[in-house]
């Protein structure tokens, strides 16, 4: 049995949806190794989040982003979160909405995805800093 864990870190990137899945294999444990385990991934932010989505097709992640925006719009009139922004209150909303984790299976040292799914850091701010995300990887060689 083995367990590992890295921290995996991000640039700052433009607000949207970022295919991030080279990112997790580069900086991530190392799965060569693993027969059988799971990666577990956490997002230490309140304003971004994590997804596994389509990773072809970047028309996807664009949609994604313009569809959030009109579900959880800037400048509420109930929001009264308003101190860091009209992107901060909206940021946190759809962070709870996708969410900060993810637990992907590992088979014959590979991330077990499907042909066109790709890992995702979404990020809900206009301005955000670079981005931590937790790594752990449980398994048998």
């Amino acid at each position: 049995m083995i367990w590992d864990q890295s921290t995996i870190e991000l640039p700052a990137l433009s607000r949207g949806f970022h295919l991030i899945t080279n990112d997790v294999v580069a900086q991530g444990p190392d799965l060569t190794n693993c027969q059988v385990g799971l990666l577990h991934l956490f997002l230490q932010h309140t304003s971004a989040s994590l997804a596994i989505n389509e990773n072809a097709d970047p028309d996807v992640r664009g949609d994604l982003e313009r569809h959030f925006n009109v579900m959880i719009p800037e400048n509420a009139p109930h929001y009264q979160h308003v101190l860091e922004g009209p992107d901060d209150m909206p940021a946190h909303i759809k962070s709870v909405v996708i969410g900060p984790s993810l637990s992907i299976p590992i088979t014959n040292g590979h991330l077990a995805l499907g042909t066109w799914q790709g890992i995702y850091l979404c990020e809900h701010r206009d301005h955000a800093d670079g981005r931590r995300i937790v790594a752990t990887l449980q398994g048998r060689w």
